[in-house]
């Protein structure tokens, strides 16, 4: 939650604006005195925005700072809503609430932390969204200045993992000498004894390993903990690691592996005794066959829930009452399929900006990338191609994504709106994770821009007969003609394919009169934009090309005051 704190009629109107956005985020803690309320959003919330003076807030919070890892996130917001300054916890939520507040507020974010200065993923919130903590805060500081300042870093341990990227100074191949940075579910002892890995790393924790854990009924937290940590002690693995406790359904109600689970904090994995026996381990009982109807419940819940190919790292352990052994997670590549919207910077999402600086590659055509460059973190492998080459695209991106990469495919518009999206989406396997960000399209950018022409049923149609013949796409203008949609055309006309546009106008026009409003935008919300509304009977189809989107209205639609209105057909009293 957000504890909103304000001590003016000013503040107070923008705390009750915020609250009216985000009403399910928001708490407003306006009616007490100031120094009370925040003290109160400190003790209570996640984060605060406090509508004072960044010295007034600080005075009152600084003898409450305990870790920047624990403490709320603060944003103060000046009294004329100018600036949003993110004050405290920069890389644990402040900068991005300070730009969020941005969309509410309009104000400018202030942004501070070196790392967002220099466009450089943070260290402390590396591999965050992958469950990541950092097992030594303390070197932060030290280890981040090497890599802010073009010192070389070495980087061990994150193969495989789809994690953000780092600048082209933090690679494996630094000197060993170099600062270090290091991903391991090895616990210290065991580094240290084997490897001397730790030294002075700055050393990070992924949620890699699964512990399988059987029992008798009615065995205790104790036991479970202490054979827990035998089983990991046994390859010196770091409890930190562990993502899920897994075990027959079985036992989805057995309170002392599930206390266990609570206690530290891990996600309990159930399965089927049927799904168990399907898994081949080196340890099978037939005892334990005949009791839950399948030979392994701790070796295979830990492989079963690690998923195909990963490896079992412990063998099972035995208590009295209970077995436990450890099965390694293998990590998943991400695909992220961005739409860059219509070309506005301001038109581009929040959520893209944040998933295009998360990707260690970026894939997308040549003209679109450098559209974003800027944006685009140091350390970022980019691949970029031309015009028609939309499937070498989606195949590349896809298997940079198998390869166990934070990949961003990028494209204009939105990407499921005749874009990247569905050429990747057939390539794409269940072995890697896919997330779409929406972007705002040509048509719904051009639409804002020539009144209202989509306020009622629509149809969009590409004319763009590549790799749709020209029989179906003319089908599929006529049954738009016939069910009276407002068309929207993408890919209307270009040197090669000038007849097209006429001929769907033609049909249009066989079932809409001469005068229905037409708007035609080229290159929406660019420098070089150019918006024109006139009729289907005076349009004409030379001044349009590729860059252009082309929307023919109803036998509904009109114009109101020069703009392209559709009806929504209320019926007012």
């Amino acid at each position: 939650m957000i504890g909103v704190v304000a001590a003016t009629a000013g503040g107070r109107t923008a705390a009750a604006t915020l609250q009216a956005a985000w009403p399910d985020e928001v708490v407003l803690l306006t009616e007490a005195k100031a120094a009370d309320a925040l003290r109160e959003a400190w003790r209570t919330c996640d984060a605060v925005v406090s509508f004072l003076a960044v010295g007034a807030t600080v005075r009152v919070l600084a003898p409450l700072l305990g870790h920047k890892t624990t403490d709320p996130a603060v944003v103060c917001v000046d009294e004329s809503m100018a600036f949003a300054v993110a004050v405290l916890g920069g890389h644990h939520g402040a900068n991005l609430l300070a730009q969020r507040l941005t969309g509410v507020l309009g104000c400018t974010p202030v942004v501070t932390t070196a790392s967002e200065a220099s466009n450089v993923t943070p260290l402390d919130s590396y591999g965050a969204d992958l469950g990541f903590t950092v097992h030594n805060p303390g070197l932060l500081a030290n280890v981040g200045a090497a890599v802010l300042s073009g010192e070389p870093v070495r980087l061990e341990g994150a193969e495989g993992w789809p994690l953000p990227p780092l600048p082209p100074n933090v690679s494996p191949e630094a000197p060993e000498d170099a600062p270090r940075i290091l991903v391991t579910d090895h616990d210290e002892i065991a580094c240290m004894c084997h490897e001397g890995w730790f030294g002075g790393a700055l050393v990070y924790r992924p949620k890699s390993l699964v512990v399988g854990v059987g029992s008798a009924r009615g065995v205790t937290a104790e036991e479970v903990s202490a054979l827990v940590d035998e089983v990991l002690a046994d390859r010196g693995l770091a409890a930190a690691s562990v993502r899920y406790l897994a075990t027959a359904d079985l036992k989805a109600d057995e309170e002392g592996i599930l206390q266990v689970a609570r206690e530290r904090g891990w996600e309990v994995v159930t399965h089927p005794a049927g799904a168990l026996a399907s898994v081949e381990v080196p340890n099978p009982s037939e005892v334990v066959r005949a009791e839950v109807g399948t030979p392994s419940v701790a070796e295979a819940a830990a492989l079963l829930t690690a998923g195909p190919g990963a490896p079992l790292l412990v063998e099972k352990h035995k208590s009295a009452n209970a077995t436990a052994a450890v099965a390694r997670l293998a990590p998943r590549g991400r695909l992220s399929i961005i739409g860059l919207g219509p070309g506005a910077r301001d038109l581009l999402t929040p959520r893209a900006i944040t998933s295009l600086q998360r990707a260690s590659v970026v894939v997308g055509l040549d003209q679109y990338v450098e559209q974003v460059r800027d944006l685009i973190r140091p350390g970022t492998r980019v691949i970029v191609s031309g015009l028609g080459q939309e499937e070498e695209r989606a195949r590349t991106a896809v298997e940079e994504a198998s390869a166990g990469n934070a990949v961003a495919l990028v494209g204009s518009g939105d990407a499921g709106v005749y874009a990247m999206a569905s050429p990747a989406l057939e390539f794409a396997g269940t072995d890697i994770d896919v997330d779409g960000v929406p972007g705002i399209t040509a048509a719904v950018a051009a639409s804002n821009l020539l009144g209202a022409p989509l306020g009622h049923d629509h149809a969009y149609i590409s004319l763009s007969d590549l790799h749709t013949p020209w029989e179906v796409i003319e089908r599929r203008v006529t049954a738009a003609a016939e069910g009276d949609f407002t068309v929207c055309f993408y890919n209307p006309r270009s040197r090669a394919r000038d007849w097209q546009l006429p001929k769907a106008l033609s049909i249009l026009a066989e079932h809409r009169p001469p005068e229905t409003p037409v708007g035609y935008v080229r290159n929406a919300t660019r420098t070089d934009e150019a918006v024109t509304v006139t009729t289907l009977a005076e349009l004409d189809p030379a001044r349009v090309d590729m860059f252009t989107v082309v929307v023919v209205g109803s036998s509904r639609s009109r114009t109101v005051a020069g703009r392209f209105v559709t009806p929504r057909g209320y019926q007012w009293a």
